[in-house]
C-alpha cells in the first residue's frame, strides 16, 4: 500500500467534547465521524465510565449511558484530570488519570478504522485550545503508550487548526482577511487571520481577542461585537463554531456578518484544520504561506557548507515550526577555521544575522581531518540551544570526546 493512501486523523478535545476527522489525499476535504448512525453528531463526550465489579470500559455516550443506568462508574472532568495528572478513584481502587486518557484515545482510535477501510494512519494530530507544559507531557505520554514516534503525532491549538483550515479552503475565501468566532463556552472568543502578501512564504498572523458573556440581549450585544472586530478589516468570509451559535437567536447580527461575505456555521472546524496540519507538515500539498503563533518558532538557524564545491545553507531550525517538537542535526567537516558560522534570520525578513561559535580548546589537526556532529534544540519560541561534538575523523583521527554549547536567542 503506497504512502499516499494513508490516512491523517485529526482529533479536537477538551474537557466536554472530542471530535474525530480523517483525511487522505484521494479525499476533496476531511471528513468527521459521527458516532451515531445516519447523524453529524459529530460530539463525542470526554468521558471514560467502568463497569462496576470488572475491568470492562466505555467512552462517549454510552459511558453516559451506562453511569444512568447505574451499570458503571464514571469519570467527569477527564481531560481536566489528566492534565494535571490527578489519582480516580473508582470502586476503591486508585487509578492515574493519564493513564485513563490513554483507554478513552485507544477507545477513540478504535472507531474510524472501517470509514476508511482500516488503511495505514500516517499521522495523529490533537488540537487543543492551549498548549502548555502539561498538555505537552500528556500527549508525549499518550504517543508513547500508543507507541506512535514522534513523527507521528502533533500537537496545535484552535488558532493554528483554524489557519490549516481557512488557507485550505478555495482561494476567493481568503483573497482578503478572514474571521473565525468560537461560541464554545459561556463567553465569545474572536480570531481575525490576515496574510502579509508581500512576502515569500506569506507571512500569516492571527489576531485573537475574547468577550465577555452575552446577556439577555444576545443578537444586539453580539452584533456590537461583530461591528467593533469588523471596523478596519476586509473580511472574504466567517467561519461561527460552537454550541453556543446554536438556535435561532441571530436575525440583526448574521445580517450583518453575511453583508458582502461568505459564512459558514458548524462545530468540527478544529478537528479538520488538524487533517490538514499533518498533511501539509507532510509535504502533500504546495504551502506557501508561514504562521508566527505564541508556540511557533520567530527564527531560522542555518549554516553556510561547501557541497561538492558549491555554496548551499543547511538549515537546522525552522521558523513557522512548533518550538516544542522542532530540532536539527548535520554533521561537517571543518575546512580551515576552529569557528562555525550560523545565519539567524527572522521569516519576515531577507537579512540575516550571524552568530560565530569558537571551538575553544580544539585539537590541532591537520586541515579537513575534523568532522563534527551539529545538533540544534528549541528551547523557546525565540531560543535554540547548539551542541557541537568533536568526532574525530574516523580511525585516522581519534574523537576528543569535546562537546560545546551555544545558545542561540532573538531580543
Amino acid at each position: 500500500m503506497s504512502e499516499q493512501e494513508s490516512v491523517y486523523l485529526g482529533i479536537d478535545i477538551n474537557d466536554k467534547y472530542t471530535m474525530v476527522s480523517y483525511y487522505n489525499s484521494s479525499m476533496p476535504e476531511p471528513d468527521t465521524i459521527s458516532t451515531v448512525i445516519g447523524s453529524e453528531s459529530y460530539q463525542i463526550p470526554t468521558f471514560l465510565a467502568k463497569r462496576k465489579g470488572m475491568g470492562q470500559w466505555f467512552f462517549g455516550r454510552e459511558a453516559k449511558s451506562q453511569v444512568n443506568t447505574r451499570n458503571a462508574d464514571g469519570i467527569d472532568h477527564l481531560y481536566h484530570l489528566a492534565l494535571s495528572n490527578s489519582n480516580v478513584i473508582l470502586e476503591g481502587e486508585s487509578f492515574m488519570a493519564r493513564d485513563l486518557m490513554v483507554i478513552f484515545i485507544k477507545k477513540l482510535l478504535a472507531i474510524p478504522g472501517h470509514f476508511y477501510a482500516n488503511k495505514p494512519i500516517a499521522k495523529i494530530v490533537f488540537s487543543v485550545d492551549h498548549i502548555t507544559m502539561d498538555v505537552i507531557s500528556l500527549f508525549s505520554l499518550i504517543s508513547n503508550q500508543l507507541g506512535l514516534s514522534g513523527e507521528k503525532t502533533m500537537i496545535i491549538d484552535h488558532s493554528e487548526s483554524f489557519y490549516y483550515y481557512a488557507l485550505s479552503q478555495e482561494p476567493v475565501l481568503f483573497q482578503n482577511d478572514v474571521m473565525l468566532f468560537d461560541y464554545s463556552g459561556n463567553n465569545i472568543s474572536h480570531c481575525l487571520l490576515k496574510r502579509n502578501k508581500n512576502t515569500t512564504p506569506q507571512v500569516v498572523t492571527l489576531l485573537q481577542g475574547n468577550h465577555p458573556p452575552l446577556l439577555e440581549h444576545k443578537d444586539m450585544e453580539f452584533q456590537s461585537i461583530v461591528t467593533e472586530e469588523f471596523a478596519g478589516n476586509s473580511i472574504s468570509s466567517v467561519y461561527l463554531i460552537g454550541d453556543g451559535f446554536d438556535g435561532d437567536w441571530m436575525k440583526n447580527s448574521l445580517a450583518v456578518i453575511c453583508n458582502g461575505r461568505r459564512v459558514f456555521l458548524g462545530k468540527n472546524l478544529y478537528s479538520k484544520g488538524a487533517c490538514y496540519a499533518g498533511a501539509i507538515k507532510d509535504g502533500y500539498k504546495e504551502w506557501p504561506f508561514v504562521f508566527i503563533g505564541d508556540n511557533e518558532l520567530k527564527l531560522n538557524l542555518s549554516i553556510k557548507v561547501s557541497d561538492r564545491n558549491e555554496m548551499k545553507f543547511i538549515t537546522l531550525i525552522n521558523a513557522g515550526e512548533s518550538w516544542f517538537n522542532e530540532t536539527g542535526e548535520c554533521e561537517v567537516v571543518l575546512d580551515g577555521s576552529s569557528e562555525v558560522t550560523f545565519w539567524v534570520q527572522k521569516p519576515d525578513r531577507r537579512d540575516a544575522s550571524l552568530r560565530v561559535l569558537e571551538l575553544t580548546d580544539l585539537p590541532k589537526r591537520e586541515n579537513r581531518t575534523t568532522r563534527l556532529r551539529i545538533m540544534a534544540k528549541a528551547l523557546s519560541d525565540k531560543k535554540v540551544e547548539i551542541e557541537i561534538h568533536d568526532l574525530g575523523f574516523g580511525e585516522i583521527v581519534p574523537s576528543s570526546n569535546k562537546v560545546w554549547y551555544h545558545t542561540v536567542e532573538l531580543q
